[in-house]
């Protein structure tokens, strides 16, 4: 009796693998890593990466949402590429560029893009537990593709997300009564979608080419389609228009969001267990949620509380799944 091979599905890079990339990560050109710095990489992601749906949320009272996610793609991305061009990493060739093309359409113009344009008309809370809850549709997508059989936890996660989900809708029904409100359910929703099949492209094509420069130039291919397309349609304002609150934020992405919490992020990946790591997605959403009602008197209530928990249960559930599919005779490995 066969299993569902989620190594198909999810990223989930060797030990080995992470230690032959290390090179490329500036965090690891000087000093190597402890368990210690490798935890206190995990807890800044848990909070800047939580804080960016808030961040977002700001920034799009102010600017155009694609405008806002092309600058802050093109402002990170030029910064990735240019540490990479000085020193002196390999540009992708030919055949390698495919799948950086297809990539950046994923992971920034859609994901990224989609679910800053759907955080101005939802609450950054519910938009991070959207967001968090994107392993789901990995099992969903992979019904339709695998002709293996599905493990009892990854079933149970999946109709725990929904049910989780449908919780959380429950306490705006009211809401769905106002299209701006549909609009941006129907924005996110399509933003983690993309980050799905993102995620299973990604999979496929890892170790074709550095994963830390393939980013960089996925950030500046993004950033620069998303910046010329909005200033061509009419969609963005002028520069010197924008105000110091959106380039604040800009900023605050660009260094915080996409420079440094990635890099811890992949710093916590070379020395801590996966499934360590992972916790980042189950309290980014807490984060989101609590400094949105303290930012911007968002709407908590138990429906919220109880569905995202629910929903984010399932969604262990599935990691549990996949981690169990990929290594089940593998014992954790301890901060190698």
């Amino acid at each position: 009796m066969g299993s569902f091979d989620f190594n198909r599905l999810l990223v989930q890079p060797s030990v080995e693998t992470l230690k032959r990339l290390s090179v490329f990560n500036p965090f690891t050109l000087h000093k190597k890593g402890t368990r210690t710095k490798a935890f206190m990489a995990v807890a800044a992601v848990c909070v800047l990466w939580g804080t960016t749906w808030v961040a977002s949320k700001e920034g799009v009272r102010h600017i155009p949402a694609l405008q806002l996610a092309g600058l802050r793609q093109l402002s990170a991305g030029i910064l990735y590429v240019s540490y990479f061009i000085i020193t002196g990493a390999r540009f992708p060739k030919g055949k390698e560029w495919r799948p950086l093309l297809l990539l950046s359409l994923l992971n920034f113009i859609l994901s990224n893009g989609l679910s800053t344009w759907g955080v101005k008309y939802i609450s950054a809370g519910l938009a991070a537990i959207m967001g968090a809850i994107f392993p789901i549709w990995l099992v969903v997508i992979g019904l339709f593709t695998s002709k293996e059989k599905l493990p009892r936890k990854a079933i149970t996660g999946l109709l725990l997300g929904f049910g989780g989900v449908c919780i959380i809708f429950y306490d705006h029904l009211q809401d769905f009564l106002n299209p701006d409100f549909r609009f941006g359910i129907m924005l996110s929703l399509l933003a983690t979608w993309s980050w799905a099949f993102a995620t299973i492209t990604t999979k496929q094509q890892a170790a074709n080419f550095n994963p830390y420069f393939s980013m960089g130039i996925q950030m500046l291919i993004s950033g620069s389609i998303l910046t010329i397309g909005t200033n061509v349609s009419g969609y963005a304002i002028p520069l010197q228009a924008i105000p110091w609150q959106s380039w604040a934020v800009i900023s605050y992405m660009v260094l915080m969001g996409s420079v440094f919490s990635f890099l811890c992020y992949l710093y916590a990946l070379q020395h801590l267990p996966t499934e360590q790591v992972s916790i980042y997605a189950y309290v980014n959403p807490v984060v989101a949620l609590l400094l949105g009602v303290w930012l911007f008197d968002e709407k908590i209530s138990l429906f919220i509380i109880t569905g995202g928990a629910v929903a984010l249960l399932g969604v262990w559930l599935v990691n549990k799944a996949f981690k169990n599919a990929t290594t089940p005779e593998q014992p954790e490995t301890e901060g190698m």
